[in-house]
């Protein structure tokens, strides 16, 4: 398909999910109003990875079967029902893929615990197939790159089914300063599946969404600050923001080669970690994955009895923002109590209002820098080659990507110089300083902790197109800032909706981190799937 025809036909489809939002058209006033939607039964429903490779085994599956069952689902919820919005893309080869490796496995060869396991992944991963790569913006609509992203290689050779791409905030949210996280020109509104009128959080919106609706087994995410455990938290899943190195970064589309990563969702801590182990290595296109402490497998680090002797640091700093949110906090610290672990009180971090201008000048400098990399790279075609280029293109289609918010990220970034700049350096030298040697790293030496926890973030907001997000609070910049690894599990439910804490710790602590959220979640097993309420219940 020609560029030019794909965006008429996206222009469309983003139009279309977006009729009958909250704030888009008045909501139908009767007395089903806040009853969920019809949703079939799903005979995969918070299936685990390894229940799916055991039913591979045992002949109640087919790889190809377990595609059709969730590309059914995509129907059934995402694009209908519900309408959860979570699915930018479906793979057109997803089932041919699928049979290929059902052969395999006919034949004695089962490449690893993802063989025949359909994943999704975040619409700003390169698939060098017959899906696009887009961020969510109709400026780059029908561009295929040339060359898988480096996860998506690991993906295809640990035999997972690529089933589908997901929506996202757009440009991974670093367009627009009110802007509504899971929305994109292309894709449209992601809605969160607990209360359909919740944001999702972004960026890695649709990838948390598809996750939490039972669209996929897992998915990929990608952070800077908070994209992968802001949703994870808000849909109720794991995400895993790993050590900045771990995971390749070639082949995404950037934001700042100083935090991007691509992470793990998915609504296990085991499944996160078999996930993990498959997407981390050494990648040559990356350079900052050549001291890689990578293992093959995280499953080994998981252990039900492993909060025991932990010293876990509690970062009060981040708590205070919601009652409610610190209620369930409080919870959670007395089951690490209870399971033996060792809490170090009010272990205090630098806040985030004494470095989060110098990061925000990091990133406008990096993005202009590393974007214009990623476009002069794509195939020859007529597509942007430019930060400049993506500027002229929102404004010549205002009234489809320009309709609800605007680019003044964008334009900051555009005016920045190279990243020989003093106020570069200085700005990336204090944010340094105070998330590593002033802060994680401080907190950890004189404290001797295995991690630090923290709310991950608040109840969902309200999508809301008008004024853009409502964040409450999180605690996600220290370790998105420094490169260090988050890790957020399901901590409990306000009003319904999704809370998760957060463990997060030095370079590489990714084993004990796992360890420390496996034990959490086997402790409490709070996950509970969505029930796609239209609205919060008044009554």
């Amino acid at each position: 398909m020609k560029r030019r025809d794909f965006l008429q036909v996206s222009a469309l489809g983003g139009a279309v999910a977006l009729t009958g939002l909250p704030g888009c058209v008045p909501p139908a006033k009767d007395e089903q109003a806040d009853a969920p939607p019809a949703v079939p039964p799903f005979e995969l429903e918070e299936k685990t990875i390894a229940e799916l490779q055991e039913g591979m085994t045992s002949g109640a599956y087919t790889a190809r079967r377990l595609a059709e069952r969730y590309l059914e689902r995509i129907e059934a919820v995402d694009r209908g029902g519900p309408g959860v919005n979570a699915i930018i893309e479906v793979n057109p080869d997803a089932l041919a893929i699928a049979e290929a490796l059902d052969r395999e496995r006919a034949e004695g060869r089962v490449r690893g615990p993802l063989h025949g396991i359909p994943v999704v992944l975040k619409d700003n991963i390169d698939t060098a197939d017959r899906m696009h790569t887009t961020a969510g913006s109709l400026a780059l609509a029908g561009s295929i790159p040339s060359q898988d992203a480096f996860v998506a290689q690991r993906l295809r050779e640990a035999g997972a089914v690529i089933l589908a791409k997901a929506n996202l905030s757009e440009w991974a949210n670093f367009r627009s300063t009110r802007s509504s996280s899971g929305w994109s020109g292309r894709g449209g509104q992601t809605r969160n599946p607990y209360i359909l009128d919740r944001n999702p959080c972004g960026s890695s919106s649709g990838s948390a969404a598809a996750v939490s609706a039972n669209l996929c087994a897992v998915a990929v995410g990608t952070e800077t600050d908070g994209s992968v455990v802001c949703p994870s938290s808000a849909c109720g899943v794991v995400g895993i923001k790993p050590t900045l190195g771990l995971v390749s970064r070639s082949g995404i589309i950037p934001i700042a080669h100083s935090q991007d990563t691509a992470g793990p969702m998915a609504r296990t801590v085991t499944d996160a970690a078999l996930l993990l182990g498959v997407l981390a290595g050494v990648d040559p296109r990356d350079p900052a994955t050549e001291g890689s402490q990578a293992h093959p497998d995280y499953t080994r680090f998981l252990d039900p009895d492993g909060l025991r002797g932990a010293r876990i640091g509690v970062a009060r700093t981040f708590f205070g923002f919601h009652d409610r949110v610190d209620a369930l906090m409080e919870e959670a610290l007395a089951v690490m109590r209870d399971a033996g672990a060792e809490l170090i009180d009010e272990v205090s971090l630098p806040p985030r209002r004494e470095y989060g201008q110098a990061e925000y000048e990091v990133l406008l400098y990096e993005f202009k820098n590393d974007l214009n990399a990623y476009l002069a790279a794509l195939p020859p075609g007529d597509g942007p080659r430019t930060l400049d280029d993506l500027i002229a293109f929102n404004e010549a289609h205002a009234e489809e990507e320009l309709k609800y918010f605007g680019q003044e990220i964008f334009l900051a970034a555009r005016e920045k110089g190279p990243l020989t700049d003093q106020a570069y350096l200085d700005a990336r030298a204090l944010c340094l300083q105070k998330t590593r040697e002033e802060g994680i790293d401080r907190a950890f030496r004189e404290h001797n902790l295995d991690a630090l926890v923290a709310p991950t973030g608040g109840p969902a907001w309200p999508i809301d197109l008008i004024n853009g997000d409502h964040f409450g609070g999180g605690s996600s910049s220290p370790a998105a800032v420094s490169g260090y690894p988050n890790v957020t599990v399901p901590a409990g439910y306000v009003f319904g909706l999704p809370v998760g804490i957060s463990f997060f710790g030095t370079a590489y602590s990714e084993p004990t981190l796992l360890r420390l959220a496996y034990a959490f979640e086997q402790a409490t097993r709070v996950r509970q799937a969505p029930t796609f309420l239209p609205t919060l219940p008044m009554t």
